[in-house]
């Protein structure tokens, strides 16, 4: 499986001035958007560490998801939520030849930790060294408003924690912070053996 993000986050989604409250900068001075490039990065920096840990997308954008194969003939669960959308899926085999499946094929499952494809009937079969790609579109909404609180708060923090200690080079200072993984503790896939 690899997941690809086709889309990226939009610079004007990105709460660039929520962070400059958070950290307390300065304002009514002439150069205050001087530093706006800098606190984007953070942000998008903590969007991923985020989203990584939680499997989670926060703002709206478009993924590709690539199998081998169907995990059941008639279930293929997929690796982030929440999902809006599933926009197409192809089958492309060995030469990069695609071909689409219909929609009428399958239904989107929605679920905030486990979303899943369903067929009606059975999955068309992959060809032979071939693949099955899965555009959708993730995230709670196109804003930061969307991203429910506790997860704003958190990206707020490891932001504004990438922020203070972006010259650090120790292990102990560049951890993430207790109060981003207790935040985003709710939001943690849980994975369970045949021995759980």
């Amino acid at each position: 499986m690899m997941l690809v993000e086709e889309t990226q986050v939009a610079e004007a989604a990105l709460p660039v001035a929520a962070l400059k409250e958070h950290l307390r900068l300065g304002s009514g001075f002439s150069e205050t958007d001087l530093q706006d490039a800098v606190l984007a990065s953070f942000l998008r920096a903590a969007l991923a560490a985020i989203e990584a840990r939680t499997s989670k997308a926060l703002i709206q954008r478009g993924f590709v998801v690539t199998f081998e194969d169907w995990q059941e003939r008639t279930v293929q669960k997929l690796p982030i939520a929440p999902i809006a959308a599933v926009t197409e899926i192809t089958l492309v085999d060995g030469f990069g030849a695609a071909q689409t499946v219909a929609p009428s094929a399958y239904r989107l499952v929605k679920d905030n930790f486990a979303p899943k494809l369903r067929s009606v009937g059975t999955f068309p079969s992959v060809p032979k060294d071939g693949a099955i790609e899965v555009r959708f579109q993730a995230g709670y909404g196109a804003t930061f408003d969307a991203v429910p609180a506790d997860l704003q708060q958190a990206v707020l923090l490891l932001a504004a924690h990438y922020y203070e200690y972006r010259d650090e080079t120790a292990l102990s200072q560049g951890c993430m912070p207790f109060g981003v993984t207790s935040l985003i503790a709710r939001y943690h896939p849980i994975r369970m053996g045949l021995n759980a």
